[in-house]
Protein backbone atom coordinates (compact mmCIF):
# COMPACT_ATOMS: atom_id res chain seq x y z
CA UNK A 1 0.00 0.00 0.00
CA UNK A 2 1.15 3.20 -1.23
CA UNK A 3 1.75 5.62 1.32
CA UNK A 4 -1.14 8.35 0.57
CA UNK A 5 -3.28 5.59 0.56
CA UNK A 6 -2.09 4.34 4.52
CA UNK A 7 -3.05 8.28 5.59
CA UNK A 8 -6.36 7.94 3.70
CA UNK A 9 -6.97 4.59 5.41
CA UNK A 10 -5.61 6.17 9.03
CA UNK A 11 -7.79 9.70 8.45
CA UNK A 12 -10.64 7.66 7.71
CA UNK A 13 -10.24 5.71 10.90
CA UNK A 14 -10.30 9.06 13.14
CA UNK A 15 -12.24 10.23 15.28
CA UNK A 16 -13.89 13.09 17.49
CA UNK A 17 -15.64 12.55 20.77
CA UNK A 18 -18.14 13.91 22.44
CA UNK A 19 -18.00 13.55 26.81
CA UNK A 20 -21.10 13.99 28.69
CA UNK A 21 -19.59 14.73 32.11
CA UNK A 22 -22.44 14.63 34.11
CA UNK A 23 -23.01 14.88 38.58
CA UNK A 24 -24.28 11.40 38.23
CA UNK A 25 -23.19 9.63 34.90
CA UNK A 26 -20.92 10.13 32.19
CA UNK A 27 -21.52 9.57 28.58
CA UNK A 28 -19.74 8.78 25.72
CA UNK A 29 -20.29 9.45 21.84
CA UNK A 30 -17.99 9.35 18.78
CA UNK A 31 -18.24 10.35 15.43
CA UNK A 32 -15.06 9.03 12.52
CA UNK A 33 -14.18 12.31 10.53
CA UNK A 34 -16.16 11.32 7.68
CA UNK A 35 -19.38 10.01 9.22
CA UNK A 36 -22.39 12.34 9.32
CA UNK A 37 -24.18 11.32 12.70
CA UNK A 38 -22.37 10.10 16.01
CA UNK A 39 -22.93 6.97 17.75
CA UNK A 40 -22.72 6.36 21.31
CA UNK A 41 -20.72 4.38 23.40
CA UNK A 42 -23.08 1.25 24.88
CA UNK A 43 -22.19 -0.04 28.33
CA UNK A 44 -23.75 -3.29 27.60
CA UNK A 45 -23.21 -4.37 24.07
CA UNK A 46 -25.94 -3.95 21.35
CA UNK A 47 -28.39 -2.22 23.94
CA UNK A 48 -28.94 1.72 24.32
CA UNK A 49 -27.53 1.51 28.02
CA UNK A 50 -25.49 4.57 27.55
CA UNK A 51 -24.74 5.82 31.16
CA UNK A 52 -21.65 5.11 32.95
CA UNK A 53 -22.25 5.20 36.72
CA UNK A 54 -20.16 8.54 37.64
CA UNK A 55 -18.45 6.50 40.64
CA UNK A 56 -14.87 4.92 41.57
CA UNK A 57 -14.08 2.14 44.35
CA UNK A 58 -11.46 1.47 45.55
CA UNK A 59 -10.92 -2.28 46.77
CA UNK A 60 -10.04 -2.67 50.35
CA UNK A 61 -6.68 -3.39 51.31
CA UNK A 62 -5.04 -3.14 48.10
CA UNK A 63 -4.75 -0.01 45.44
CA UNK A 64 -7.17 -1.42 43.21
CA UNK A 65 -10.04 0.56 41.69
CA UNK A 66 -13.22 -0.06 39.99
CA UNK A 67 -15.32 2.31 37.73
CA UNK A 68 -18.70 2.47 37.09
CA UNK A 69 -21.08 -0.20 36.97
CA UNK A 70 -18.20 -2.71 38.51
CA UNK A 71 -17.88 0.39 40.95
CA UNK A 72 -21.72 0.42 42.22
CA UNK A 73 -21.62 -3.57 42.27
CA UNK A 74 -18.19 -3.49 44.01
CA UNK A 75 -19.34 -1.29 46.70
CA UNK A 76 -22.98 -3.19 46.67
CA UNK A 77 -21.16 -6.14 47.54
CA UNK A 78 -19.01 -4.86 50.43
CA UNK A 79 -15.52 -5.05 48.89
CA UNK A 80 -14.76 -1.78 48.76
CA UNK A 81 -15.32 2.00 49.53
CA UNK A 82 -17.30 3.88 47.13
CA UNK A 83 -16.71 7.55 45.62
CA UNK A 84 -19.34 9.77 43.96
CA UNK A 85 -19.72 12.83 43.36
CA UNK A 86 -16.49 12.98 41.63
CA UNK A 87 -17.12 16.44 39.38
CA UNK A 88 -18.43 18.51 42.69
CA UNK A 89 -14.90 16.91 44.78
CA UNK A 90 -13.11 17.97 41.34
CA UNK A 91 -14.53 21.78 41.62
CA UNK A 92 -14.23 21.58 45.72
CA UNK A 93 -10.81 20.58 45.18
CA UNK A 94 -10.15 19.30 48.79
CA UNK A 95 -8.28 16.07 49.62
CA UNK A 96 -10.80 13.23 49.58
CA UNK A 97 -10.50 10.44 52.06
CA UNK A 98 -10.87 6.64 51.15
CA UNK A 99 -10.51 4.82 54.21
CA UNK A 100 -7.41 6.09 56.05
CA UNK A 101 -5.80 7.50 52.56
CA UNK A 102 -6.12 11.21 51.17
CA UNK A 103 -6.52 11.28 46.84
CA UNK A 104 -6.27 14.54 44.95
CA UNK A 105 -9.97 15.05 43.58
CA UNK A 106 -8.84 15.87 40.29
CA UNK A 107 -6.64 13.26 40.18
CA UNK A 108 -9.59 10.62 40.81
CA UNK A 109 -11.71 12.65 38.62
CA UNK A 110 -8.85 11.95 36.06
CA UNK A 111 -8.90 8.05 36.27
CA UNK A 112 -12.50 7.87 36.31
CA UNK A 113 -12.34 9.73 32.99
CA UNK A 114 -9.29 7.49 31.76
CA UNK A 115 -10.94 4.07 32.86
CA UNK A 116 -14.54 5.02 30.97
CA UNK A 117 -12.69 6.08 27.25
CA UNK A 118 -10.32 2.56 27.54
CA UNK A 119 -14.19 1.17 26.20
CA UNK A 120 -13.52 3.56 23.17
CA UNK A 121 -10.05 1.18 22.18
CA UNK A 122 -12.80 -1.47 20.39
CA UNK A 123 -13.57 1.72 18.22
CA UNK A 124 -10.46 3.32 17.67
CA UNK A 125 -6.54 3.41 19.26
CA UNK A 126 -6.02 6.21 21.32
CA UNK A 127 -3.64 7.65 18.99
CA UNK A 128 -6.34 7.71 16.38
CA UNK A 129 -8.12 10.55 18.41
CA UNK A 130 -8.63 13.96 16.69
CA UNK A 131 -10.32 15.88 19.36
CA UNK A 132 -12.39 16.09 22.32
CA UNK A 133 -15.08 18.11 23.47
CA UNK A 134 -16.08 17.48 27.37
CA UNK A 135 -19.87 19.27 28.09
CA UNK A 136 -20.85 19.38 31.54
CA UNK A 137 -23.77 20.98 33.40
CA UNK A 138 -22.18 24.78 33.44
CA UNK A 139 -19.26 25.87 33.15
CA UNK A 140 -17.16 28.79 35.08
CA UNK A 141 -13.31 29.32 35.55
CA UNK A 142 -13.20 26.63 38.09
CA UNK A 143 -14.49 23.75 36.24
CA UNK A 144 -12.55 24.98 32.99
CA UNK A 145 -9.92 24.62 35.02
CA UNK A 146 -10.58 21.54 36.62
CA UNK A 147 -11.59 20.18 33.11
CA UNK A 148 -8.21 21.76 31.93
CA UNK A 149 -6.37 19.95 34.76
CA UNK A 150 -8.05 16.61 33.87
CA UNK A 151 -7.52 17.07 29.60
CA UNK A 152 -3.56 17.36 30.29
CA UNK A 153 -3.64 14.43 33.14
CA UNK A 154 -5.28 12.04 30.33
CA UNK A 155 -2.03 12.80 27.96
CA UNK A 156 -3.68 12.87 24.88
CA UNK A 157 -1.80 12.46 21.25
CA UNK A 158 -3.96 15.86 20.52
CA UNK A 159 -4.07 19.42 22.03
CA UNK A 160 -7.61 19.77 20.54
CA UNK A 161 -9.86 19.89 23.40
CA UNK A 162 -12.52 21.97 24.43
CA UNK A 163 -14.92 22.67 26.67
CA UNK A 164 -19.56 23.49 26.32
CA UNK A 165 -22.04 23.29 28.80
CA UNK A 166 -25.41 21.55 28.35
CA UNK A 167 -26.95 24.15 27.16
CA UNK A 168 -24.53 24.49 24.27
CA UNK A 169 -24.24 21.09 23.30
CA UNK A 170 -28.21 21.22 22.96
CA UNK A 171 -27.51 24.17 20.53
CA UNK A 172 -25.77 22.19 18.41
CA UNK A 173 -28.12 19.00 19.36
CA UNK A 174 -31.03 21.44 17.39
CA UNK A 175 -28.47 22.56 14.27
CA UNK A 176 -28.17 19.31 13.17
CA UNK A 177 -31.76 17.85 13.10
CA UNK A 178 -34.15 19.17 10.03
CA UNK A 179 -35.27 22.38 10.27
CA UNK A 180 -38.75 21.74 10.49
CA UNK A 181 -38.17 20.46 13.89
CA UNK A 182 -36.69 24.01 15.00
CA UNK A 183 -39.16 26.27 12.68
CA UNK A 184 -39.59 27.88 16.06
CA UNK A 185 -38.68 27.19 19.55
CA UNK A 186 -37.25 24.08 21.16
CA UNK A 187 -38.11 22.69 24.72
CA UNK A 188 -35.55 20.29 26.24
CA UNK A 189 -37.32 18.91 29.94
CA UNK A 190 -34.33 17.49 31.49
CA UNK A 191 -35.75 15.28 34.70
CA UNK A 192 -33.57 13.46 37.31
CA UNK A 193 -36.54 12.41 39.45
CA UNK A 194 -35.12 15.75 41.86
CA UNK A 195 -35.52 18.59 39.48
CA UNK A 196 -36.82 19.49 36.49
CA UNK A 197 -34.35 22.00 34.09
CA UNK A 198 -36.17 23.40 31.17
CA UNK A 199 -34.22 25.13 28.28
CA UNK A 200 -36.00 26.87 26.00
CA UNK A 201 -33.97 27.37 22.30
CA UNK A 202 -34.98 30.12 20.14
CA UNK A 203 -33.85 32.54 17.87
CA UNK A 204 -33.59 36.27 15.88
CA UNK A 205 -34.03 35.44 12.05
CA UNK A 206 -33.98 39.42 11.75
CA UNK A 207 -30.58 39.57 12.81
CA UNK A 208 -27.36 38.91 10.38
CA UNK A 209 -25.90 36.34 11.67
CA UNK A 210 -28.90 34.56 13.54
CA UNK A 211 -29.12 35.32 17.05
CA UNK A 212 -29.80 31.89 18.94
CA UNK A 213 -30.88 32.23 22.35
CA UNK A 214 -31.54 30.14 25.18
CA UNK A 215 -33.18 30.42 28.67
CA UNK A 216 -33.26 27.96 31.40
CA UNK A 217 -36.22 27.10 34.19
CA UNK A 218 -35.51 25.59 37.67
CA UNK A 219 -38.30 23.46 39.33
CA UNK A 220 -36.96 21.96 42.18
CA UNK A 221 -40.81 21.43 43.50
CA UNK A 222 -40.63 18.76 40.65
CA UNK A 223 -39.20 15.95 43.08
CA UNK A 224 -40.41 12.15 42.48
CA UNK A 225 -40.90 10.96 46.60
CA UNK A 226 -40.77 7.18 45.97
CA UNK A 227 -43.41 5.38 47.88
CA UNK A 228 -41.61 1.73 49.43
CA UNK A 229 -45.57 -0.07 49.25
CA UNK A 230 -46.06 1.63 44.97
CA UNK A 231 -49.14 1.68 45.74
CA UNK A 232 -52.13 4.54 46.04
CA UNK A 233 -49.40 6.91 47.55
CA UNK A 234 -47.14 6.49 44.69
CA UNK A 235 -49.93 7.09 42.45
CA UNK A 236 -51.14 9.73 44.25
CA UNK A 237 -47.33 11.38 44.09
CA UNK A 238 -47.37 10.25 40.40
CA UNK A 239 -50.54 12.61 39.38
CA UNK A 240 -49.47 15.62 41.94
CA UNK A 241 -46.43 15.53 39.41
CA UNK A 242 -48.25 15.07 36.10
CA UNK A 243 -50.27 17.62 37.05
CA UNK A 244 -47.53 20.12 37.88
CA UNK A 245 -45.59 19.20 34.93
CA UNK A 246 -49.12 20.20 32.81
CA UNK A 247 -49.24 23.59 34.70
CA UNK A 248 -45.15 24.25 34.19
CA UNK A 249 -46.05 23.13 30.26
CA UNK A 250 -49.10 25.23 29.96
CA UNK A 251 -47.15 28.59 31.27
CA UNK A 252 -44.33 28.42 28.68
CA UNK A 253 -46.41 26.97 25.93
CA UNK A 254 -49.17 29.83 25.81
CA UNK A 255 -46.36 32.38 25.58
CA UNK A 256 -44.62 30.82 22.51
CA UNK A 257 -45.12 28.60 19.70
CA UNK A 258 -42.89 25.22 19.88
CA UNK A 259 -41.77 23.26 17.30
CA UNK A 260 -40.52 19.96 19.25
CA UNK A 261 -40.09 18.91 22.44
CA UNK A 262 -36.81 16.12 23.98
CA UNK A 263 -37.54 14.68 27.17
CA UNK A 264 -34.30 13.44 28.98
CA UNK A 265 -33.00 11.69 32.23
CA UNK A 266 -33.72 9.00 34.42
CA UNK A 267 -37.23 10.92 35.65
CA UNK A 268 -39.36 10.05 32.60
CA UNK A 269 -38.70 6.23 33.36
CA UNK A 270 -41.71 5.81 35.45
CA UNK A 271 -44.56 5.77 33.35
CA UNK A 272 -45.90 9.55 35.06
CA UNK A 273 -46.96 11.07 32.64
CA UNK A 274 -50.55 11.09 31.02
CA UNK A 275 -51.99 14.44 31.34
CA UNK A 276 -48.93 16.36 30.64
CA UNK A 277 -47.83 14.13 27.81
CA UNK A 278 -50.72 14.01 25.81
CA UNK A 279 -50.84 18.20 26.17
CA UNK A 280 -47.58 18.28 24.58
CA UNK A 281 -48.13 15.85 21.94
CA UNK A 282 -51.04 18.44 20.39
CA UNK A 283 -48.99 19.62 17.79
CA UNK A 284 -45.64 18.95 18.75
CA UNK A 285 -42.98 16.70 17.71
CA UNK A 286 -41.66 15.17 21.33
CA UNK A 287 -38.95 13.03 21.54
CA UNK A 288 -37.68 10.88 24.24
CA UNK A 289 -33.62 9.60 24.77
CA UNK A 290 -30.41 9.82 27.04
CA UNK A 291 -27.91 10.59 24.70
CA UNK A 292 -28.71 14.29 23.19
CA UNK A 293 -25.67 15.56 25.44
CA UNK A 294 -22.88 13.97 24.07
CA UNK A 295 -24.21 14.17 20.25
CA UNK A 296 -24.49 17.55 21.00
CA UNK A 297 -20.74 17.65 22.15
CA UNK A 298 -19.63 16.06 19.16
CA UNK A 299 -21.24 18.09 16.46
CA UNK A 300 -19.76 20.77 18.96
CA UNK A 301 -15.98 19.70 18.02
CA UNK A 302 -17.00 19.27 14.11
CA UNK A 303 -17.82 22.56 14.03
CA UNK A 304 -14.64 23.93 16.13
CA UNK A 305 -12.21 21.92 14.24
CA UNK A 306 -14.22 22.82 10.44
CA UNK A 307 -15.12 19.44 9.43
CA UNK A 308 -18.81 20.79 9.25
CA UNK A 309 -19.97 24.61 9.41
CA UNK A 310 -23.92 24.72 9.66
CA UNK A 311 -23.35 27.21 12.77
CA UNK A 312 -21.93 29.93 10.42
CA UNK A 313 -24.89 31.66 9.81
CA UNK A 314 -25.34 31.92 14.06
CA UNK A 315 -24.15 33.47 17.24
CA UNK A 316 -25.25 31.22 20.09
CA UNK A 317 -26.03 33.41 23.19
CA UNK A 318 -25.78 30.92 25.98
CA UNK A 319 -25.44 31.83 29.57
CA UNK A 320 -21.75 31.21 29.54
CA UNK A 321 -20.67 33.17 26.44
CA UNK A 322 -20.35 37.13 25.59
CA UNK A 323 -23.19 38.59 24.45
CA UNK A 324 -21.60 41.73 23.50
CA UNK A 325 -18.94 42.98 20.93
CA UNK A 326 -16.09 44.83 21.74
CA UNK A 327 -14.13 46.92 19.91
CA UNK A 328 -12.01 50.49 19.46
CA UNK A 329 -12.15 53.12 16.86
CA UNK A 330 -8.75 53.28 15.14
CA UNK A 331 -7.09 55.56 12.80
CA UNK A 332 -5.73 53.38 9.86
CA UNK A 333 -4.06 54.89 6.70
CA UNK A 334 -5.44 58.03 7.39
CA UNK A 335 -9.45 56.96 7.90
CA UNK A 336 -11.42 56.28 11.14
CA UNK A 337 -12.30 52.61 11.22
CA UNK A 338 -13.81 50.22 13.87
CA UNK A 339 -10.82 47.35 15.08
CA UNK A 340 -12.90 44.26 16.17
CA UNK A 341 -11.16 42.88 20.01
CA UNK A 342 -13.86 39.62 20.78
CA UNK A 343 -16.43 39.11 19.20
CA UNK A 344 -19.88 37.98 20.39
CA UNK A 345 -20.88 34.39 20.76
CA UNK A 346 -17.44 32.89 22.34
CA UNK A 347 -17.04 31.53 25.34
CA UNK A 348 -16.57 33.91 27.64
CA UNK A 349 -14.00 32.63 29.96
CA UNK A 350 -12.18 32.20 26.54
CA UNK A 351 -12.55 35.63 25.63
CA UNK A 352 -8.89 37.90 25.69
CA UNK A 353 -6.77 39.79 23.66
CA UNK A 354 -3.35 41.74 23.34
CA UNK A 355 -2.29 44.49 21.07
CA UNK A 356 -0.60 47.50 20.70
CA UNK A 357 -1.50 51.06 19.66
CA UNK A 358 -0.35 54.09 19.12
CA UNK A 359 -1.51 57.03 21.16
CA UNK A 360 -2.87 60.25 19.57
CA UNK A 361 -3.11 63.19 21.24
CA UNK A 362 -5.66 62.35 24.34
CA UNK A 363 -3.93 60.65 27.70
CA UNK A 364 -7.33 57.95 27.16
CA UNK A 365 -8.19 55.03 25.38
CA UNK A 366 -12.05 54.53 24.15
CA UNK A 367 -13.46 50.68 24.31
CA UNK A 368 -16.68 50.04 22.40
CA UNK A 369 -19.45 47.61 23.36
CA UNK A 370 -21.65 46.34 21.00
CA UNK A 371 -24.51 44.35 22.77
CA UNK A 372 -26.73 42.02 19.79
CA UNK A 373 -30.15 43.25 21.87
CA UNK A 374 -30.61 46.14 19.21
CA UNK A 375 -29.17 48.68 21.43
CA UNK A 376 -27.18 51.86 20.52
CA UNK A 377 -23.09 50.91 21.08
CA UNK A 378 -21.74 52.24 24.36
CA UNK A 379 -18.32 54.22 25.22
CA UNK A 380 -16.11 53.42 27.77
CA UNK A 381 -13.54 55.66 28.47
CA UNK A 382 -9.95 55.15 30.28
CA UNK A 383 -7.98 57.97 31.68
CA UNK A 384 -4.02 56.86 31.59
CA UNK A 385 -3.23 59.44 34.74
CA UNK A 386 0.24 59.95 34.95
CA UNK A 387 1.27 59.37 31.39
CA UNK A 388 4.23 60.97 30.07
CA UNK A 389 3.53 63.77 27.79
CA UNK A 390 5.16 63.04 24.44
CA UNK A 391 4.68 64.38 20.86
CA UNK A 392 1.77 62.96 19.17
CA UNK A 393 1.80 58.90 18.08
CA UNK A 394 4.86 58.65 19.84
CA UNK A 395 3.36 56.86 22.90
CA UNK A 396 2.98 52.57 21.99
CA UNK A 397 0.43 51.58 24.25
CA UNK A 398 -0.05 47.60 24.98
CA UNK A 399 -3.35 46.62 25.54
CA UNK A 400 -5.07 43.76 26.75
CA UNK A 401 -8.70 42.82 27.31
CA UNK A 402 -10.02 39.82 29.26
CA UNK A 403 -13.29 38.62 30.63
CA UNK A 404 -13.08 38.21 34.10
CA UNK A 405 -17.16 36.67 34.33
CA UNK A 406 -20.21 36.93 32.02
CA UNK A 407 -20.56 40.34 32.23
CA UNK A 408 -17.55 42.05 33.83
CA UNK A 409 -14.59 42.65 31.22
CA UNK A 410 -10.70 43.82 32.54
CA UNK A 411 -8.82 46.28 30.48
CA UNK A 412 -5.18 46.56 31.16
CA UNK A 413 -2.80 49.22 29.69
CA UNK A 414 0.91 49.19 29.64
CA UNK A 415 2.99 52.05 28.53
CA UNK A 416 5.73 50.60 26.17
CA UNK A 417 7.41 54.15 24.85
CA UNK A 418 8.74 54.68 21.54
CA UNK A 419 11.69 52.65 21.26
CA UNK A 420 14.65 54.59 22.11
CA UNK A 421 13.55 57.88 21.50
CA UNK A 422 11.07 57.86 24.07
CA UNK A 423 11.47 55.13 26.79
CA UNK A 424 8.73 53.21 28.48
CA UNK A 425 8.14 54.35 31.56
CA UNK A 426 6.68 52.29 34.53
CA UNK A 427 2.81 53.45 34.01
CA UNK A 428 0.06 50.27 34.10
CA UNK A 429 -3.19 51.08 34.24
CA UNK A 430 -6.11 48.25 34.73
CA UNK A 431 -9.75 49.15 35.12
CA UNK A 432 -13.09 46.71 35.41
CA UNK A 433 -15.82 47.71 33.30
CA UNK A 434 -19.26 45.77 33.64
CA UNK A 435 -20.93 45.17 30.32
Amino acid sequence: MQMKDQISVRNSRKIVIGYDLGADYAQISYCTLGAAEPETLAVVTGTQQYNIPAVLCKRHEVNQWFYGREAVKAAEEGRGTPVENLTALARKGEPVKVGEESFDPVALLTLFVKRSMSALGMVAPPDYIEGIMFTTDFLDGRMVEVLSAVAANLRLKTDKVYFQSYAESFYYHTLYQPEELWTYAVLLCDYDNHRLRIYELDCNKKTAPIVMYIDIHEYPDMERRPWADAGEKQDMEDYRLDLRFLELLKELLTEKTVSCAYLIGEGYREEWMKESLKFLCMGRRVFAGNNLYSRGACYGIKERLGLENRGKDYVFLGPDKLKTNIGMQVLRRGLDSYYAVMDAGVNWFEAKAEYDVLLDEENSISIILTSLDGKEPRKINMILEGLPERPKRTTRLRIRIEMVSGNEVRVSVKDMGFGEIFPASEGEWTKLFML
